[in-house]
């Protein structure tokens, strides 16, 4: 029977959108079809509560807020300096300036807390310059929704706070247990933009002329606005001064007064990011409110619990398990976001994974790993979404040029797997 519930979605997602149908619609589509088809309860009511209580959620107020700092970042000279600082240190490492997406990403990713606000800030920063300096637009795409990932990751993050409430694991620990992954997942990003570069030497851009130490450094300064935002906000939270959605207030706030500072803001400049915040937040919490009726009706339907319950059920050795878990949470992902899938499964899998010894703390870290992975598994990838939005590419093309930093994420799950030490050292030295 679980079997014939998921076919029929599947296909029905398929439909929906192959008739052009926008893709919030089209997830919300599908969970009032489950709904309707599967449980006993009237789709309408659930619908409305559902999707009222999905965009009324003050934590979602630092969506909008950090989209529309990118927007600020975006209209006046800070995007340019941006490049102009990171570009004299990049230009000769293989792959030159794609990898201000992944290390834009990486930074970012210790402001905001989410995978999407991360993407769809650093997008709008970094997408126009490298189309306007002719880099490859596959490669331009694939790293940023690749890196975009790392918000999930980089602490702080919110899927780590549910996670540790739904397993009762520290989440301060779970913050300086993501540390080291994030940067190893970044540095495999890099490594696998190298060989590609290097691979494809005539698809990147020459370098720009070569430049001194002290030139370089010079050019570094156009990076002191952008840090200085990126380190008031970060401190904010880290210092405990502020939430997240105040720290987004906070970077709001100091993106303008940058702007000002620079000569950069003017109304035509305030309205145009304005606006560009608010289309592009309102694509994604199309698709938030489809995301949560769809975990809604998955929670009714029971499938996420009755297949953790099979895979619970088979008995299998720690590593054996771990590869199934990576299988069933990628799956998941194809319908639901990463919250939903935490929060539905961990009270099924808890006893699962005590039975076969595996450290909790660990396993945080694997659950976001493959999380990420289903940000940009089709067709429910939320960083494709976004990327289609800012891009307006095809899902399929923006997932084939994403397909090789997911090979990258399967990659950290291994390395993790065979050194839990990245993950467990630092929060074994920390007193929390």
């Amino acid at each position: 029977m679980d079997v014939l519930i998921a076919v029929v979605l599947i296909v029905a997602m398929f439909a929906i959108l192959g008739a052009g149908v926008w893709i919030g619609i089209a997830v919300l589509g599908v969970a009032w079809i489950g709904m309707e088809l599967f449980t006993t309860r009237p789709g309408g009511d659930a619908l409305a509560l559902t999707v009222w209580g999905s965009l009324s959620s003050w934590t979602l107020t630092a969506l909008p807020l950090f989209i529309w700092m990118g927007e600020i970042l975006l209209k006046t000279r800070l995007s340019e300096g941006l490049f102009r600082g990171l570009a004299p240190w990049l230009q000769r490492v293989p792959g030159r300036l794609l990898h201000v997406n992944i290390v834009g990403c990486t930074i970012f990713a210790a402001v905001s807390g989410s995978s999407a606000a991360t993407c769809a800030t650093i997008g709008k920063m970094s997408l126009p310059e490298l189309a306007r300096r002719n880099y490859p637009q596959i490669m331009s795409v694939g790293t940023l929704a690749g890196a975009g990932t790392l918000g999930l990751l980089i602490p702080p993050s919110i899927i780590m706070i549910v996670y540790g409430v739904a397993a009762d694991v520290s989440i301060g620990k779970l913050f300086i247990a993501g540390i080291v992954p994030g940067l190893l997942l970044a540095g495999l990003f890099m490594g696998y933009t190298i060989v590609w570069s290097l691979r494809n030497r005539g698809a990147i851009p020459p370098a720009d002329a070569a430049l001194s130490l002290r030139e370089k450094l010079a050019e570094s300064r156009h990076l002191i606005p952008v840090m200085l935002l990126i380190l008031a906000v970060l401190g904010s939270i880290y210092t405990g001064v502020a939430t997240a959605t105040e720290a987004a207030a906070l970077g709001v706030v100091g993106a303008l007064v940058l702007a000002a500072a620079q000569r950069a803001l003017n109304w035509r400049s305030f309205w145009g990011s304005l606006m560009g915040a608010t289309r592009l937040y309102c694509m994604i919490a199309l698709i938030l409110a489809g995301s949560a009726f769809l975990s809604l009706a998955m929670g009714f339907i029971g499938l996420p619990r009755h297949l953790a319950e099979a895979i619970g059920g088979l008995g299998l050795p720690p590593f054996a398990l771990l590869m199934a878990l990576m299988v069933f949470y990628i799956v998941l992902g194809c319908f639901l976001d990463g919250i939903s899938m935490v929060v539905l499964t961990m009270a099924v899998l808890l006893p699962t994974l005590q039975t076969a010894g595996i450290d909790l703390l660990w396993f945080g870290i694997f659950v976001v790993l493959v999380v990420e992975m289903a940000q940009i598994t089709p067709p429910v990838g939320f960083n494709l979404f976004v990327m289609q939005g800012m891009t307006k590419h095809q899902i399929s093309y923006i997932a084939r040029a994403a397909f090789p930093y997911f090979l990258m994420m399967v990659v950290a799950v291994l390395l993790i797997y065979l050194f839990p030490a990245l993950v467990t050292y630092l929060p074994s030295q920390m007193k929390l």
